[in-house]
């Protein structure tokens, strides 16, 4: 099907971007004379030695891209003062929600300010004195180690913790004591994609064998497996639970439910949704029995209670719905809460005698109190339109929940099942803002075909629609992943300069259910592009503002969002910021999990029509380039440990785009050292780079930011 028909080798090519920007000198990438062929299509790589992210030209051309970068940024007059802002800003206590462990103690994390990681306490009774935990501060000395989960053994004796290092997904596992905190010699290495699963003296976990040296950030993961791992015994006696290798690219997560007598098997990896199979642990040797033997559908296990499975299912029900059966015949089902048809179900919990089911609902969080034989009894009034999260537990009546908006931050209530009543617990005040000067409104836009989109659009009030108004565009569209409302303190150096914050929620995400997620993937992806370009047409027919002053913005997938549209559309936008996106929709399936994106995407090797499509929009390959071409301003920005969406990915479209005449805008990228994707990111990074990019922004549509 595909076929290189150039090997790779450097080649003398003389690619010194001077066309893009007169005043800047680019870096020269390594070339090679590779063509690939998809299908009789010929396809030249140019940039392919930019993937050997560990070749001594590509560090020398990391080098030397991040002195041309910073030598851009450093000289913008207001930078430093605009940091000094966005950290105090951000030098607020932030809450999350507490959890009931098995040794009867509440454990929750909490940041009371610029620590580089949130610290996880530890406390009998919500308000009552907590104690440090485990704090991942201590962990590292910049801060670049992330505590990304923990789970306690039934008797609650021993905690497992999951940790990444810069940024990773590759995960590590230790175990502590929980009465004394002591840490044990039991260590987990090269497990990915797991917490770890409690039954008997042991937990479950899933993991790939040991990387090759020096590719264990880039090359494919394959054979995920799940193992079996004893207290108090080396990795190496684990014990092989769960592999497929007649499938080596799905993944494969362990469920201990139903008191440890059950044991699930979640597969995914080639699908929009998941399969699922279960054994019960107090039978030796028992066979598995296939609940779902197909990815086309997502399938959680909610709960095993009183002998009962409760499942949440989009089988048969596009928005979802509750689905229970016997623990003894697993597979014969009968619906318990059927199906919404105006919104989304997003998540079920259970307290002693009650349930309690969040609907997502035009983006936002729905939660209703059920009996739990099914029947709604009653909704939990939210603050306003926003995104809430539930703690609860069948040992304890007591609920609490989290509550977040544009312009809310997280806050921790307490919520008396009895009587209905919400109770605040604890919630922030962050320097120097005010929410009540701000305003977040939702609108509805036409996109291309005339489906209607939501936008949530957070802006100071008072604000005239004079077409002269600062836009940020957010979206992502795609995976099935929603955008909710949520709090960022990055974002208050924007509103508090008059500028718009616009949060697009596309085809391609989950806010109406699955029939809006295949609205949005393969050969229906440039549904999700066309409604980003009308949410910034919308925003200057309504009198918001001009392409002048619109700035657009995305990550990951949304990388590949804001790649994409910027072809598309590069005289819509004065600045584009696409981040650890998805550049390279010819090669993505071929780098370390890239292939798990195949059933939003599809791939170059799926069939021609297939390719040619990819082809059609893949940022790295449609950039255009002449002397009439005018670019808006691009700041690309990815991390050298990123294993999510490999950094070969934002090299090339760097290179492709500095080479090519797009005009006299900067086209610049920023490459982050010991970072990945963006999850566990010291906060002391975080500042640093959002000062970048919104001094990035301001300097190129012509504003100098008003700072205190």
């Amino acid at each position: 099907m595909k076929s290189i028909t150039a090997t790779l080798g450097f080649s003398a090519l003389s690619l010194i971007a001077m066309a893009s920007n007169p005043t800047i000198k680019y870096p020269v990438a390594p070339t090679s004379k590779t063509v690939d062929t998809y299908f009789g299509m010929s396809v030249p790589d140019p940039y392919r030695p930019l993937e050997n992210d560990t070749a001594a030209a590509t560090k020398k051309w990391v080098e030397e891209e991040n002195k041309v970068t910073r030598s851009y940024l450093d000289a913008i007059p207001f930078r430093n003062n605009l940091r000094d802002q966005i950290a105090a800003y951000q030098n607020y206590t932030k809450y999350n929600l507490p959890v009931l462990g098995n040794d009867g103690k509440y454990y929750f994390y909490e940041n009371d300010g610029l620590k580089n990681q949130a610290v996880l306490y530890r406390t009998d009774k919500i308000g009552g004195e907590a104690e440090v935990f485990i704090d991942p501060n201590t962990l590292s000395d910049n801060g670049t180690v992330a505590l990304t989960g923990t789970s306690q053994s039934k008797d609650g004796r021993y905690t497992a913790y999951t940790i990444s290092r810069n940024g990773s997904d590759w995960t590590e596992i230790y175990v502590m004591d929980t009465a004394t905190k002591q840490l044990l010699p039991d260590h987990i290495e090269w497990a990915k994609f797991t917490n770890a699963e409690w039954a008997g003296d042991g937990f479950f976990y899933s993991a790939y064998p040991r990387p090759e040296s020096g590719k264990e950030f880039s090359n494919s993961n394959e054979n995920h497996r799940i193992y079996y791992h004893r207290i108090g015994t080396p990795q190496a006696d684990d014990v092989l639970i769960y592999e497929d290798l007649e499938h080596p690219l799905f993944f494969h997560t362990a469920i201990v439910a139903g008191d440890e007598k059950l044991l699930f098997v979640s597969v995914g990896g080639n699908g929009v949704g998941n399969g699922l199979k279960v054994k019960p642990l107090d039978t030796p040797n028992a066979d598995w029995t296939v609940i779902e033997p197909s990815q086309d559908y997502l399938f959680e296990v909610a709960k095993v209670k009183d002998g009962k499975i409760y499942y949440i299912t989009s089988k048969d029900a596009p928005n979802k719905r509750v689905m229970t059966a016997s623990v003894d015949d697993p597979t014969n089902m009968s619906v318990f809460i059927a199906e919404d048809p105006k919104a989304v179900l997003d998540a079920v919990s259970f307290t002693p005698d009650k349930m309690i089911v969040n609907y997502e609902q035009d983006a936002s969080t729905h939660p209703y109190i059920y009996s739990l034989d099914g029947h709604r009894i009653d909704e939990i009034k939210l603050p306003t339109f926003g995104t809430a999260s539930f703690s609860t537990s069948t040992k304890s009546p007591e609920v609490y929940y989290s509550f977040t908006s544009f312009l809310y931050p997280t806050s921790i209530f307490a919520y008396d099942v009895s009587t209905g009543q919400s109770t605040v617990v604890k919630t922030p005040d962050v320097n120097g803002f005010n929410p009540a000067d701000y305003v977040t409104e939702q609108v509805f836009y036409p996109s291309a075909d005339g489906t209607m989109i939501p936008m949530f659009l957070t802006y100071k009030k008072g604000l005239e629609r004079n077409s002269s108004n600062p836009v940020y565009l957010y979206g992502y569209g795609g995976f099935n992943i929603s955008l909710p409302p949520s709090f960022s303190a990055n974002r208050l150096v924007w509103l508090e300069n008059g500028g718009i914050y616009a949060q697009a929620n596309l085809r391609g995400g989950s806010e109406y259910g699955e029939q809006w997620h295949q609205q949005g993937t393969k050969q229906n992806k440039l549904n999700v592009f066309n409604d980003f370009i009308a949410a910034a047409e919308y925003m200057i027919k309504q009198g918001w503002t001009n392409p002048e002053l619109i700035t657009i913005e995305g990550g990951s997938n949304g990388g590949l969002l804001v790649g994409a549209t910027v072809n598309l559309r590069p005289d819509l936008f004065k600045v584009a910021i696409p981040r650890v996106g998805v550049m390279d929709m010819m090669r993505y399936h071929l780098f370390t999990i890239g292939w798990n994106w195949a059933p939003d995407y599809g791939t170059s090797d799926d069939s021609e029509e297939m390719a040619s499509y990819l082809l059609g929009y893949s940022p790295v390959h449609t950039i255009k380039s002449g002397p009439d071409v005018k670019y808006p301003a691009i700041l690309v920005t990815t991390a050298d440990h990123d294993d999510r969406v490999v950094p070969a990915h934002s090299f090339k479209y760097a290179a492709t785009l500095q080479a090519a005449q797009t005009g006299d805008a900067p086209k610049l990228i920023r490459i982050d050292s010991n970072a990945g994707h963006g999850a566990g990111k010291p906060i002391a990074k975080v500042i640093d780079e959002q000062a970048d990019i919104y001094s990035f922004i301001f300097n190129n549509i012509g504003i100098t930011p008003k700072t205190k």
